[in-house]
């Protein structure tokens, strides 16, 4: 029998693969589009699970055109958010520059929030009086949050390049969440001039923001997420090599030869072992089959998803697998490499079948 080949697995553009720094990516860009009105272009919600529905195929030039077609979606849960602050930036010659922040009233803060603000407020102090941080917990300072009219003036004098404003995860709210703590991260405005962007967010301070004020059914998005960790594991399962003969000093689960002598050094395109998964990704232009919200929330299957439970939240279904497991909090941002897409969609089904394999 002829031996099999194939491509090496993995990408070298994605390297060094190593763990991610938080169990939730980071957007590094916001795309520029040209709204009209003042608008998020983000948001945040927790992976549940699997399923799958029937579509109608509203593209005239398929060959199933009118024909219900079986995808598969994901179905992330997304309770509101909370507006905590907003957020200047102006440019300098070294890039993007933090022009000032203004944050909401104490009182408005959620659950949950309070002892990652105070961790954050009394570290940044005792690194400033030259003190080790200081350890976890603690009462929150009362200068670290409340509206300061002076900070709102100063920015909205500033040059502003833009403007975000600062918003926390809710995760009391998710049954299925092993969270407690609310995870802070910023969301970017879009459309209007800076003064009126500030003038918005100063409106909505310590308010919630849903998914429903983001987005609408049929719109393409990107998903920033963290893959499945996999752990250490050897370059036949991380990079796909082939085994070697087993006449070969005694090993066959690894590469044939580090490189060359006169390097001196094992370059770093030599698939070896090391940290597999657990990695940021991004997928690119995924399809929001629909948005619900709590009243219209008849997504559960029978039994709960697996590892999950009940959503009782609102809820979008995304067409296509999103990376990470059940539980995982992903980033939803608006495309960045967006296509057009003028078919309507026409969801006829939706399974609630058991996910539990009985």
């Amino acid at each position: 029998m002829a031996d099999k080949h194939r491509p090496r697995r993995g990408s070298m553009g994605f390297s060094p693969r190593k763990r991610a720094n938080r169990p939730y990516g980071t957007v590094t860009a916001w795309p520029d589009t040209n709204a009209q009105g003042i608008r998020v272009q983000g948001f945040a919600g927790w992976k549940a699970g699997m399923t799958h529905v029937l579509v109608k195929n509203t593209n005239p030039t398929s060959t199933s055109a009118g024909q219900e077609v079986r995808k598969a979606v994901t179905v992330v849960e997304t309770p509101p958010m909370r507006i905590l602050g907003v957020r200047g930036y102006s440019m300098d010659p070294y890039g993007l520059r933090t022009a000032g922040e203004v944050w909401c009233e104490p009182d408005d803060l959620p659950p949950g929030i309070v002892p990652r603000l105070a961790n954050a407020t009394r570290g940044e102090r005792d690194a400033s009086e030259g003190r080790k941080p200081a350890k976890r917990g603690g009462r929150i300072p009362s200068r670290s949050t409340g509206f300061n009219q002076t900070a709102y003036d100063a920015l909205t004098s500033a040059d502003l390049i833009e403007v975000r404003i600062i918003a926390a995860t809710q995760p009391n709210l998710v049954s299925g969440s092993p969270s407690k703590t609310s995870e802070i991260m910023e969301l970017n405005l879009v459309g209007g001039t800076p003064v009126e962007k500030l003038e918005w967010a100063k409106e909505r301070l310590g308010a919630e923001i849903t998914i429903e004020d983001v987005w609408e059914d049929g719109q393409e998005i990107d998903v920033i997420g963290i893959t499945k960790g996999k752990g250490f594991q050897g370059s036949v399962k991380r990079w796909g090599v082939k085994l070697l003969s087993h006449k070969n000093s005694k090993k066959r689960r690894q590469a044939g030869n580090l490189g060359d002598f006169g390097t001196g050094y094992v370059r770093s395109t030599v698939p070896q072992a090391g940290q597999m998964g657990y990695h940021q990704r991004t997928e690119l232009n995924k399809r929001l089959l629909r948005i619900s919200t709590p009243l219209t929330n008849e997504i559960t299957p029978a039994g709960g998803f697996l590892n999950y439970g009940e959503v009782k939240n609102a809820y979008v279904l995304v067409q296509g697998s999103l990376p990470g497991p059940a539980k995982r909090l992903l980033r939803l941002r608006d495309p960045i490499r967006p296509r057009k897409n003028s078919h309507p969609i026409d969801l006829t089904y939706v399974s609630t079948a058991s996910k539990q394999g009985v």
